[in-house]
């Protein structure tokens, strides 16, 4: 009875620290790299990519790599790559709650009763929220989640927002560089991927 649970815990302990820590570990260090190498590029092209970053698997590797280079451009006094980061995550939930809004024969009654959370879920920078939205419909959630997002974090570049704090979404706010110009991306990038949204997914039979 105790054998057994050791054993399980040891072998997918063994497993995880030889054959996927080194695996994902070179992977999310080929993303820095590639990232930290755009910084000094393209700022727009970063900001496209991160705030996509953000919305591709809503909390997952992709997101968490984005936000904790986010996390580490602030150390560094990069504060413009940060707000890019923060705003694509804030659209995927404010898309979809303004979509269940305009396009409500796209989406089921429980999914419309959700929907209005999403705004308070998106504006508080918690991307989760759009997790069950994207789960049901991958196809044609993700794709207009991520353009709204990427586009939304290109505009933040363009914009010269920054940010200094690494979490908080519209409570942080009044200590956003650029505040109005960073809440018309924001706006920009929800219209657009709400739009999206309901071009892309079927009405509901």
């Amino acid at each position: 009875v105790l054998i057994y649970p050791v054993l399980g815990i040891l072998i997918i302990g063994i497993f995880m620290t030889y054959v996927v820590e080194p695996i994902m570990g070179g992977i999310n260090t080929g993303v820095n790299s590639g990232l930290e190498g755009m910084a000094g590029s393209s700022k727009i092209l970063l900001g496209l990519i991160l705030g996509g970053m953000m919305s591709i698997d809503m909390g997952g590797p992709f997101n968490k790599a984005a936000y904790v280079f986010g996390v580490a451009q602030i150390a560094a006094g990069n504060y413009d790559i940060m707000a890019t980061v923060m705003i694509g995550g804030m659209v995927p939930p404010c898309a979809i709650a303004l979509a269940t809004l305009l396009f409500k024969d796209k989406f089921t009654k429980e999914e419309r009763e959700a929907g209005p959370t999403n705004f308070i879920m998106g504006l508080a920078f918690i991307t989760e929220g759009a997790i069950p939205f994207a789960a049901s419909d991958p196809l044609h959630v993700l794709p207009a989640c991520i353009i709204g997002s990427g586009l939304a974090g290109a505009l933040s570049m363009v914009f010269n927002c920054t940010l200094m704090a690494p979490h908080g979404g519209i409570f942080v706010f009044p200590v956003v560089g650029n505040g109005l110009m960073y809440f018309v991306a924001l706006v920009v990038g929800t219209i657009v991927s709400a739009v999206l949204l309901g071009a892309l997914k079927k009405k509901v039979a």
